[in-house]
């Protein structure tokens, strides 16, 4: 959005105070960016486990150590913000209930996403997500609770769903109907691991169970679900289309059947190898044949299928967007919509497992994510997969074979597991024709 960089200069002088949550490897690229190139906003608490972590983060973004304060209370995090230092704490609830205006969350963790998400909804702060994960387990109803409270609980740009959802936003002010949302993938093997890429992730300093997510198609589930959950997209089928296709993403729009897009009030969908990569596109129709005209001048075709699309998406570069949107102007780069999900991410067991067997974190060994109407996911129980770590199996389960919830056992006193309840009692899914 061009005119946050307006409303941040006239912030100049007092900046949006931001605090982030998880001192990773996209955590740092955007510490240094907001600390150095941002004007309008500074980093204020740094929330770690491990409080040099931190302090190292900081420290990479050239914060010179005498200037960075270790604290373990609000009001010396409020103190150090005051002076012009930056805090870091080795507990979340002290960055929530301090002066800053924004928290984001860069942790990628299901449980203690919901723990944070609720703390920053007790202080009164808005929420950005860089953990689509927590989003798209809990997403509704937690935004439900921000939204109540007068708060922004959003997705952030520079990530696709945030990426194609201001591309619907687009494509929609045109007076077009969106009734594809997808996104370009340059690898798919569900049976990747952390071993397998671990090269990959040692090379750009990465995770090699986030490398793994990404490679086995968890990541873009995740992602596909959240945008079909923010627009009121379904999907074509278990998984998606999911094609190869090693062109331009403008040669989909003979691709794709309209009358059933329509039908299914329109689709999210992804494709390996596509151009230009890694970005996203949106196909969308018009039903006023002046226009269509004007659309075949401006290079678009002849329809009934036009082809929009973003060829990038820079990740932390454009997240000091999404805050600005939120403390600003009260807006939301991508959130659930106030209803029951049209998209599911459910549990698909990677190889065969054996009862009695510990389901791994996401990105590992076991399993992993593919996207599913909701209304078909909630009547087969299947396990989300935001929620499928730590379950325990009572039977064995074949490779490619959806695991549902009368397969496992959950873990106890799991907060995901009770939002999720609430969420699903708040919004009901419809029934199944058979």
């Amino acid at each position: 959005m061009i005119v946050t960089d307006t409303l941040l200069a006239a912030r100049k002088d007092n900046p949006i105070k931001v605090g982030i949550a998880g001192p990773g490897f996209m955590a740092k690229g955007l510490i240094n960016h907001i600390m150095n190139t941002k004007t309008g906003m500074t980093v204020g608490v740094v929330y770690a486990r491990t409080p040099e972590k931190g302090v190292a983060a900081l420290e990479n973004a050239g914060i010179a150590r005498d200037d960075i304060v270790v604290v373990d209370n609000p009001g010396a995090a409020d103190a150090a913000m005051e002076s012009g230092k930056v805090a870091v704490t080795g507990d979340h609830t002290v960055m929530t209930r301090s002066a800053v205006a924004c928290v984001v969350d860069c942790t990628g963790s299901v449980e203690f996403g919901c723990r944070l998400a609720l703390d920053t909804l007790a202080g009164g702060k808005h929420l950005v997500l860089m953990n689509a994960e927590v989003d798209a387990t809990v997403g509704p109803i937690l935004a439900k609770k921000f939204t109540e409270a007068g708060l922004v609980y959003t997705g952030c740009d520079g990530d696709q769903p945030g990426v194609q959802m201001n591309l619907i936003r687009f494509v929609r002010g045109l007076g077009l109907t969106p009734l594809v949302a997808g996104n370009i993938k340059g690898l798919q093997d569900p049976y990747r691991t952390p071993t397998t890429q671990e090269g990959f992730a040692k090379k750009w300093g990465q995770d090699p169970h986030m490398v793994t997510s990404f490679a086995d198609g968890t990541k873009v589930s995740v992602e596909q679900a959240l945008v079909a959950n923010a627009a009121g997209l379904s999907v074509h089928q278990r998984g998606c289309l999911q094609r190869d296709h090693h062109g331009h993403v403008d040669e989909l729009t003979t691709m794709y059947d309209v009358d059933e897009l329509k039908e299914l009030g329109g689709a999210v969908d992804y494709v390996v190898g596509a151009k230009p990569g890694p970005g996203v596109y949106v196909l969308a129709t018009h039903d006023d044949p002046k226009q269509q005209h004007y659309l075949n001048l401006y290079k678009l075709g002849e329809g009934p299928l036009y082809s929009f699309y973003t060829p990038y998406h820079l990740c932390h570069f454009e997240v000091p967007n999404t805050v600005a949107r939120a403390v600003l102007l009260g807006d939301a780069t991508i959130r659930p919509l106030p209803q029951a999900p049209k998209v599911e991410v459910i549990t698909v067991a990677k190889k065969d497992l054996k009862a009695g067997e510990t389901l791994d974190a996401l990105g590992g060994y076991t399993y992993y994510g593919e996207c599913e109407k909701a209304p078909i996911a909630a009547k087969e129980r299947l396990v989300p997969v935001g929620l499928a770590e730590g379950c325990v199996l009572t039977r064995d389960i074949a490779k490619d074979e959806a695991i549902s919830y009368d397969d496992v056992t959950v873990p106890e006193g799991r907060l995901a597991d009770e939002l999720r309840r609430e969420q699903d009692e708040t919004y009901p899914q419809p029934e199944v024709r058979a």
